[in-house]
C-alpha cells in the first residue's frame, strides 16, 4: 500500500508551534487515525517510530506523530516542559487531528510517551483503543537517567544532563511534577483496550514495570513479549512486528 507524508504545524499545549507528520494510505480509505508520542528526549523521527507508523499505515491507519515542545523541530525549550506539558501537546494534538481530519481512535506510546498515552485518555473520549511500548509504571521511573544530578537540581533550581550524547537542562519543577502523576488509579479507570508491548530484555525500562501495568488495568488487556529487543527497537524487525501486530489488534476493537 502506497502513503503520502505530510509536514503539520500545530499549536501545542503551551502555545509554541510544534512539528509533526502526518503518514495516511494513498488513494485508500482510512480506517482509523492514531497518534504517535515518542520516547523521553527522541523525536517523531526516530526511525523504530518511522517503522512502527508504517507499518500501521499499511494497514490503513494514519498516523499522526509529532515532537513534543522543546524537541525535534518543535518550538519551545525543553527545560520549560513537564510530564503534564507533555499530556497537554497530546491532548492538543488529538484536537488538531479531530479539527483536520478525525478524532484519533488509537493512541500509541513508547517509554515515556506510553506513560502521557494512559494518562492522556482520560481526555480524550473518543480513543478507542491504547497501545505502550516499553513504558514505565511510575513516570518518576525517568528520573534514574539523570540521578547523579538529582541534588544539583534540588539545590541549584536545574542541572544540565547527557542523555543519548545530547545535553538537555532538567528544572526542578520537571522532576517535581514527575511525583505528581501516580499511576495506579489512571490505568484502574481507564475503561479502553489496552496492549502492552515490552521486551525481557529492556534494561532501561525493566519488564516488572510491564507486569504492574498489567496488574493495574482492567480487561480488555493484552501483552506481547518482544523478545531479544533492546528498549529503543533499533533492530528494524522488531519495530515493524510492533506495528504490524499492533494493526491486528486494533482492528478488533475499531468500528468496521
Amino acid at each position: 500500500m502506497k502513503m503520502t507524508n505530510e509536514r503539520i504545524r500545530f499549536t501545542g499545549a503551551q502555545g509554541h508551534d510544534l512539528s509533526a507528520i502526518l503518514s495516511r494510505p494513498s488513494g485508500e480509505p482510512v480506517k482509523a487515525c492514531a497518534i504517535f508520542a515518542h520516547c523521553f528526549t527522541c523525536s517523531k523521527d526516530l526511525k523504530p517510530v518511522v517503522n512502527i507508523s508504517q507499518a500501521l499505515t499499511r494497514h490503513g491507519i494514519a498516523v499522526f506523530r509529532f515532537d513534543f515542545t522543546g524537541l525535534g523541530e518543535s518550538e519551545g525549550e525543553f527545560s520549560d516542559t513537564d510530564f503534564s506539558s507533555n499530556i497537554g501537546d497530546l491532548v492538543a494534538a488529538a484536537e488538531y487531528m479531530a479539527d483536520s481530519l478525525s478524532p484519533p481512535s488509537i493512541l500509541v506510546g513508547h517509554s515515556l510517551g506510553g506513560a502521557a498515552v494512559l494518562k492522556a485518555a482520560a481526555r480524550l473520549d473518543e480513543v478507542q483503543a491504547i497501545a505502550t511500548i516499553g513504558a514505565p509504571f511510575d513516570p518518576e521511573h525517568v528520573k534514574h537517567l539523570f540521578a547523579g544530578s538529582l541534588d544539583t537540581i534540588e539545590e541549584t533550581g536545574s542541572a544540565t544532563v547527557t542523555l543519548a550524547g545530547r545535553s538537555f537542562t532538567v528544572s526542578r519543577e520537571f522532576v517535581e511534577d514527575l511525583e505528581t502523576h501516580g499511576m495506579e488509579q489512571a490505568l484502574h479507570e481507564l475503561s479502553r483496550p489496552l496492549l502492552i508491548f515490552h521486551s525481557p530484555l529492556d534494561d532501561t525500562v525493566g519488564i516488572e514495570n510491564a507486569a504492574r501495568i498489567y496488574r493495574a488495568a482492567r480487561h480488555p488487556k493484552s501483552f506481547i513479549s518482544l523478545d531479544q529487543a533492546d528498549h529503543l527497537l533499533l533492530d528494524s524487525a522488531d519495530s515493524t512486528y510492533v506495528g504490524t501486530m499492533l494493526a491486528t489488534w486494533a482492528a478488533r476493537y475499531l468500528p468496521n
